[in-house]
């Protein structure tokens, strides 16, 4: 079966997309899909590739159980639109950064995260940098909704029978 990759981005690929990341492979990983979905981060910027995520996305998430240090920054390339089945900008800035580099035949792919948690308000995922503990904890909480909603849409769209393959 071919393996659905995800690719999550936001500006610096410290805080948001790894968080997005970790949180989704975790519910992947739940959910005995790890054989079937394979994620990944990065950032529209390369302020900081290289470096892992930021000590308080570590944080947060290890209070979650979810780990993410094995994560480190990097830049989103041209070949991702390539590779990727799911291009997904944390928010406008960087899904306009996206837009024009995404060449035209992989436009279907580039999607906002947050359009996979249609029941909330919020259309982005805020950057949390300066928002203190209460800023990350708010991006998990949005972060874990649209990843329910993705790994439903991943099953609707690309397993057989809607997700009738899932996995114990």
């Amino acid at each position: 079966m071919q393996k659905i990759e995800v690719l999550f981005i936001c500006m610096g690929n410290i805080c948001r997309s790894p968080t997005a990341q970790g949180v989704f492979r975790h519910l992947v990983v739940q959910e005995g899909m790890s054989d079937v979905v394979v994620t990944d981060s990065a950032g529209t910027h390369a302020y900081h590739v290289g470096n892992p995520p930021d000590g308080q996305a570590l944080a947060t998430a290890q209070q979650r159980g979810i780990d993410i240090s094995d994560m480190r920054a990097r830049r989103v390339g041209e070949e991702d639109f390539e590779r990727f089945h799911y291009v997904l900008a944390m928010d406008r800035d960087n899904y306009a950064i996206l837009e024009d580099m995404c060449p035209e035949q992989h436009r279907h792919k580039l999607r906002f995260f947050m359009e996979f948690a249609p029941e909330r308000r919020e259309t982005e995922v805020p950057d949390p940098y300066y928002g203190g503990r209460l800023g990350f904890e708010k991006v998990f909480d949005l972060v874990e909704e649209a990843s329910r909603g993705l790994l439903e849409d991943i099953r609707t769209q690309f397993l057989p029978g809607g997700g009738e393959m899932r996995s114990a």
